[in-house]
């Protein structure tokens, strides 16, 4: 019988690490003898004690493999100057924000009550659906026009969604603007609570975050999948 208590202790864990966490441990590894590896949009760097995998934000397109730590590439795509633009969908609520090195340029946000699914059946839960719909309907038109307003007329270098899948589906296929700009959107793994303009603001350094993992040295439960 498989231990499970020895196959969790086998897999990584992943957590979502700030810009500055990101490198600082750059600068621990840079001091140690290791090798690095940069492939499909993810960072490997092994040492004889440990093992960092890191898939940092935005489209990272950089193939090199070296028998040294070398965090050069990885450096310069974290200070690389951007503006990104987020779109925010939730169920009643939505925002869109501009953002550069972290902070919020330029965002907007509303509130748009939604009534949740009605359990009852019959007539009243036709009535019910219907109104629900139109509720979407009009969130998902109001949420469209915020974010053509704050995206028209801005030249975005990368586009990030988060929030509900769905929402952002029918706010996106409203808009000309949205459907090209969603061609290359990257989405944003973040719970997404109440849309306020702190939240758009705290976003700024989820944006700039990226996803690590770390293990032994020699340890082959990694979960990036990168040979």
């Amino acid at each position: 019988m498989c231990d499970a208590a020895a196959v969790a202790a086998e897999q990584p864990h992943v957590r979502r690490v700030a810009r500055a966490g990101v490198l600082a441990l750059c600068d621990r590894l840079d001091r140690a003898p290791g090798s690095s590896l940069y492939a499909e949009g993810i960072i490997r760097f092994e040492t004889a004690e440990e093992r960092a995998e890191i898939t940092p934000p935005f489209r990272f397109e950089h193939w090199e493999r070296l028998d040294r730590i070398d965090t050069g590439p990885l450096r310069a795509h974290l200070a690389q100057p951007r503006l990104v633009g987020l779109l925010v969908v939730r169920l009643g609520g939505y925002g869109a924000g501009i953002y550069s090195d972290e902070r919020l340029v330029s965002g907007k946000h509303g509130v748009r009550f939604v009534k949740n699914r009605n359990k009852k059946g019959g007539s009243s839960s036709n009535r019910f659906r219907r109104r629900r719909v139109e509720q979407a309907r009009d969130a998902y038109d109001r949420a469209c026009a915020l974010a053509e307003d704050v995206f028209g007329a801005t030249r975005l270098d990368e586009f990030v969604v988060a929030g509900d899948r769905a929402g952002i589906e029918q706010v996106i296929e409203r808009s000309r603007l949205l459907q090209g700009l969603s061609q290359h959107a990257l989405t944003l793994p973040v719970h997404v609570p109440e849309v306020r303009r702190a939240l758009l603001e705290q976003l700024g350094r989820e944006l700039w975050s990226s996803s690590v993992s770390q293990a032994a040295g020699g340890d082959q439960g990694s979960s990036a999948g990168v040979a």
